[in-house]
C-alpha cells in the first residue's frame, strides 16, 4: 500500500491531535494510582485497556472495507462533528472564562485523595487495577473512534491517522516514565480549542463527501473550512466574554 502522504498529512495532525489531548488526561489518573496504590496494579489495569482497545481496532478496523465509502463518510462525518462541536463548546466556554480551565495537576490532587480513602489493597490491588483500566478504556475508546473516523473518509488513511495516534501515545507514555508528575506544562486547553476545531472542518468535509457536496479545492478544502471554524469560535469567545463582563457589571452596580 502506498500512502499519498501529501494527502494524509491533515489526518495524521487531527488524530496526533486528539489523541495526545485524551492520553494526557489517561496519563493524570494512572500517575496518581501508582503513586498511591502502587504500580503493579497500575500498570496490570492499563496493559489490559490496551489489550482490549487493539482487539477492538482488530475487529472494526476490517469491518470498515466492507462498507460503501458514503456510508463510511456520513457516519464518521457525523461522529467527528459530535466530538468536535462538544470539544469546541467547552473550550469557548474555557477561553471566555465560563467555566475553570482544565487542570491537570488539580484533578491529579483529587485523584490521590479519592485513591487513599479506597483503604489499602493487597497483592493485586483491585481498585488500582479497576481504576487504571477504567480511565485507559475511557479514553482510549474516544482515541479509537476518533482515529477511526478521521480515517474513514478516504481510501487509505486509515494508517496514517492510526499513526498519529500512537506517535502521541509514545510521546505521552515518555514523557509519563521521565517525568513522574502530571503533564500540566502542556498547553491543554489550547490543544482541545485546537483540536475541537479541527474535528468540526473534518466532520464537516466527510459529512459533505457522503452526501455528494463537490468541496472547492478538493481535499485543500479542509484548510479553510478549519479556517472558518476558527474565526467563528473566536467571535464566540469575544461575544461570550463581553456578554459575561456584562452581567458581571450589571450585578455590582445593584
Amino acid at each position: 500500500m502506498i500512502i499519498d502522504w501529501a494527502h494524509a498529512w491533515p489526518s495524521v495532525a487531527a488524530a496526533f491531535l486528539a489523541s495526545m489531548v485524551e492520553f494526557v488526561e489517561a496519563l493524570t489518573v494512572v500517575l496518581a494510582v501508582g503513586t498511591v496504590r502502587g504500580w503493579r496494579g497500575a500498570l496490570a489495569g492499563t496493559g489490559a485497556a490496551l489489550a482490549a482497545l487493539l482487539l477492538l481496532v482488530a475487529l472494526l478496523g476490517p469491518a470498515l472495507t466492507r462498507i460503501p465509502l458514503g456510508a463510511i463518510q456520513i457516519v464518521a462525518g457525523t461522529l467527528l462533528l459530535l466530538f468536535g462541536m462538544r470539544w469546541l463548546r467547552k473550550a469557548i466556554l474555557r477561553a471566555a472564562g465560563v467555566i475553570p480551565l482544565h487542570d491537570e495537576t488539580a484533578i491529579f490532587a483529587a485523584e490521590s485523595e479519592s485513591l487513599r480513602a479506597s483503604g489499602a489493597g493487597g497483592r493485586w490491588d483491585t481498585v488500582a487495577v479497576a481504576a487504571a483500566f477504567k480511565i485507559t478504556m475511557l479514553e482510549g475508546i474516544e482515541v479509537v473512534f476518533i482515529v477511526i473516523a478521521v480515517g474513514a473518509g478516504g481510501k487509505d488513511l486509515l494508517v496514517p491517522a492510526s499513526l498519529g495516534a500512537l506517535t502521541a501515545l509514545v510521546i505521552v507514555v515518555l514523557l509519563g516514565l521521565v517525568l513522574h508528575r502530571p503533564l500540566s506544562a502542556i498547553p491543554e486547553n489550547t490543544l482541545k480549542f485546537a483540536v475541537g476545531v479541527l474535528l468540526a472542518a473534518f466532520g464537516t468535509f466527510w459529512f459533505g463527501e457522503g452526501i455528494g457536496v463537490r468541496w472547492p479545492g478538493a481535499d485543500w478544502s479542509i484548510v479553510w473550512l478549519t479556517a472558518a471554524f476558527l474565526a467563528t469560535a473566536l467571535l464566540a469567545v469575544g461575544m461570550r466574554r463581553r456578554a459575561t463582563a456584562a452581567v458581571s457589571e450589571s450585578r455590582r452596580r445593584e
